[in-house]
């Protein structure tokens, strides 16, 4: 039997590629207004709605986890995140989810399996801390727990103070990680120099989720792919394993699972190459207002793939690019303006000069130039504000960056 690419055998409906991108979108939390002062709540119904922000230790604009809430909600205290991520109770733990994440506490019981297969696994450079300095992690293990919570750095200063000392900070920092990794030590936050602070999970993680059973693997693995469902709210089988980057070959196996639950429904999106799937609680907006700067480690956008198949742009982050490479700059932002990717911007936070750099600008294929420098001229103001800095300056790079600079220059200065 052959199948329609982006159809599947049963298909219950047929949805257009801007249906698709819409429903994906007010999956990902976009579209709603923006409250007039954003609390605890509003940043905890972003956690609910993505289930975990990326974290990256570049910071040319802004970290990369403290934007997925000012793209959905504007600006906020970012306090608000310090404290869901460093005190009780705790809405986010730091594990690998997608890559290194906060992800929703809800979920840490789901991740115990990945911690005890990371223990079985003994890979090359934990094979090699554990033969080549025994007794390090027990020791690093009964300093935390005793002096807990302690940066690597911390650990090994406490160590040199010791009868013989102890090895040095890369051992000590491998096996802080080692034990971070297998679930013995977590996060109880960063310092100023974001640096992790490890301490012990059940100081960390809440009472309630901690004395939750641990799910098998398969369970583990289902629960995973529920919440990147409705995370996504429609999406191809391979898109859920990369959401919390599970294991691949057991993603039609989970899709099935829901499809037998009736929490998904096979789909047809025209356009599609693949299989498509959509929740059938997801909403399904007839039309969205986004205008939203999306950091490349954004949950709607860290999919290359899928950002390839939903919104046809094709994005390779210049941080990681030969700079002879780079074709629209180090670190670019995408800009949504409603169900499109309507343009990318190389941001830069000049935090000594007060300015927000667009180092580059580029308009993407069917946006309208016009339109698309208005409103990301005051999308760029919005996020100056919140990072308290007072001025936009546009350097003259990139097809967009005169409309931009015109755009930016009639909208007065914050």
């Amino acid at each position: 039997m052959s199948v329609t690419p982006g159809r599947v055998p049963g298909v219950s409906g047929v949805l257009t590629a801007g249906q698709a991108r819409r429903i994906m979108l007010a999956a990902q939390g976009f579209g709603r207004p923006a409250p007039a002062s954003v609390n605890a709540g509003h940043l905890q119904r972003v956690v609910d709605r993505v289930g975990q922000l990326q974290i990256d230790s570049v910071n040319v604009a802004v970290r990369a986890h403290y934007m997925p809430a000012f793209a959905r909600l504007g600006g906020y205290d970012r306090e608000l995140l310090h404290r869901a991520a460093g005190r009780a109770p705790r809405r986010v733990f730091e594990f690998w989810g997608h890559a290194a994440a906060l992800i929703d506490v809800e979920l840490q019981p789901a991740f115990r399996s990945r911690m005890e297969a990371h223990r079985r696994s003994r890979d090359g450079w934990s094979q090699r801390l554990l033969a080549e300095h025994p007794g390090l992690v027990e020791k690093v293990y009964a300093q935390v727990a005793e002096r807990g919570p302690l940066t690597a750095r911390q650990v090994e200063h406490d160590a040199e103070r010791l009868p013989g000392g102890w090895w040095n900070w890369s051992a000590v920092k491998h096996a802080c990680e080692w034990l971070f990794y297998i679930g013995e030590l977590t996060s109880a936050g960063r310092n100023s120099a974001f640096e992790r602070m490890y301490d012990l999970p059940e100081r960390v993680i809440p009472a309630r989720v901690f004395g939750w059973p641990t799910p098998s693997e398969e369970e583990a693995r289902l629960i995973l792919a529920r919440r990147a469902a409705a995370a996504l709210g429609v999406f191809a089988p391979n898109w859920l394993a990369e959401y919390y980057y599970t294991d691949r070959k057991s993603a039609p196996g989970m899709v099935a699972q829901l499809v037998g639950s009736g929490e998904v429904e096979p789909v047809e999106v025209r356009g599609w190459t693949r299989p498509a799937y959509l929740w059938t609680a997801a909403a399904r907006p007839r039309r969205l207002h986004v205008d939203a700067l999306v950091a490349p480690f954004d949950s709607l956008v860290f999919d290359r793939d899928r950002l390839v198949e939903t919104f046809d742009v094709h994005y390779r982050i210049g941080l990681y690019t030969p700079a002879d490479q780079r074709v629209h700059g180090y670190y670019v932002y995408l800009f949504v303006m409603d169900d499109q990717i309507a343009a990318r911007v190389d941001l830069k936070a000049d935090r000594k000069a007060g300015r927000l750099l667009v180092q580059s600008a580029w308009l993407e294929d069917g946006a309208v130039e016009a339109a698309t420098a208005v409103r990301l001229a005051a999308e760029l103001w919005r996020m100056a504000a919140w990072l308290d800095l007072s001025d936009v300056v546009v350097v003259p790079r990139g097809a967009l960056a005169a409309a931009l600079a015109g755009a930016v220059a009639a909208i007065p200065e914050v």
